[in-house]
């Protein structure tokens, strides 16, 4: 029984000195972000409906967000919290209390844990940032403050579980089940299948291809997204991107598709200048008829440390007069100016 014990200590102490020894190598990461905005929409009314900036001639709040990332040996984690209305209830409604968004204060944005099984092969399960589209709910992660139509259509989140495997430094690919769209829970049962092609053909070029298929609650039919994005860096200074998807619910009920074009110059390291152009279709419904949208949005980006000024420009046009003037007449036009402050820390 001694001589057990005194394994059993030995073997306490041992693991305690390792497990301190990696988190001396790998401490947590501890990164997040925290932006505000001013949005002024030239007809005086909040016409442009994709996500976030969409309080009219106001100073308003975006979010704080704060996320930690952590490996010890083979198994990493990521938590990723948010607060303000750009989390809070502008990406997800919060949990079982999306019937009134003042319930909660927070939003998760991530929260998963990866396990490398091997060098090339990895499973990662939890609620993650969705795999799908070009632009992502932080602000830091997009060139453009105000968002895509695309990006404001599509999943912000996936909950399931996935697995990667890695070919070769140009090539990997993601199988992955998934609940319903941005829920962390799914009352209808694990319902969606995903997968993503990932691809680097030269350096300066990576490409997805993604997909993602199932049936929403409540939906009228099964859905099938598939999703192209794409950038290269064409030069030192000059970016350029591509993301185009096509969503399609089954039995004739609706669905999307589009594309938008990024181009992205770096003057200098503390001023760039970026245009992103967007056609969109929302599908018919039986005999309900969609409509097309196109935008065009101009943003400039002024850095100074961790602090990126965002004045922009944007114009959009709708095939149906749905937008409004000042004095309450339809219009097929809108457009907007709006300046926003965003630090990454």
């Amino acid at each position: 029984m001694k001589f057990k014990s005194i394994l059993s200590i030995s073997a306490m102490a041992f693991t305690s000195v390792s497990y301190a020894q990696d988190a001396e190598k790998n401490p947590l990461q501890f990164s997040g972000s925290a932006d505000t905005y001013f949005k002024y929409d030239f007809q005086k009314k909040p016409n442009i409906g994709t996500s976030f900036a969409s309080d009219q001639n106001s100073i308003s709040l975006g979010m704080i967000d704060v996320a930690l990332k952590k490996t010890t040996g083979k198994a990493s984690f990521v938590g990723e919290v948010s607060f303000g209305p750009r989390g809070q209830y502008q990406s997800l409604l919060n949990g079982d209390a999306a019937e009134s968004n003042e319930k909660n204060s927070f939003h998760i944005q991530n929260l998963y844990a990866t396990y490398a099984v091997t060098e090339r092969f990895s499973m990662t399960a939890g609620f993650m940032g969705t795999f799908i589209g070009y632009e992502v709910i932080s602000p830091t992660g997009n060139f453009n403050y105000s968002t895509s139509y695309l990006f404001s259509s599509g999943p912000f989140q996936n909950a399931g579980i996935k697995g990667t495997y890695t070919f070769s430094p140009a090539v990997s690919l993601m199988l992955g089940l998934f609940n319903d769209w941005n829920t962390y829970k799914d009352i209808n049962g694990v319902s969606h299948f995903g997968a993503q092609l990932s691809l680097a053909p030269v350096k300066g070029w990576t490409a997805y291809l993604n997909v993602l298929t199932g049936k929403n609650a409540g939906a009228a039919g099964d859905g099938a997204l598939f999703d192209l994005t794409t950038a290269y860096q064409l030069t030192e200074k000059v970016k350029l991107g591509l993301n185009a998807a096509d969503y399609n619910i089954s039995g004739h009920n609706g669905g999307y598709s589009g594309a938008a074009l990024y181009a992205q110059n770096a003057f200098t390291t503390a001023f760039s200048l970026g245009l992103r152009g967007e056609y969109f279709r929302v599908k018919d419904v039986g005999p309900l008829k969609g409509e097309n949208f196109m935008a065009v949005t101009l943003s400039g980006n002024f850095k100074s440390g961790g602090l990126t000024f965002i004045p922009e420009v944007r114009l959009d046009h709708r095939s149906q007069d749905l937008f409004v003037k000042s004095d309450l007449t339809p219009t097929k036009l809108a457009s907007q100016f709006s300046l926003a402050a965003v630090y990454a820390f």
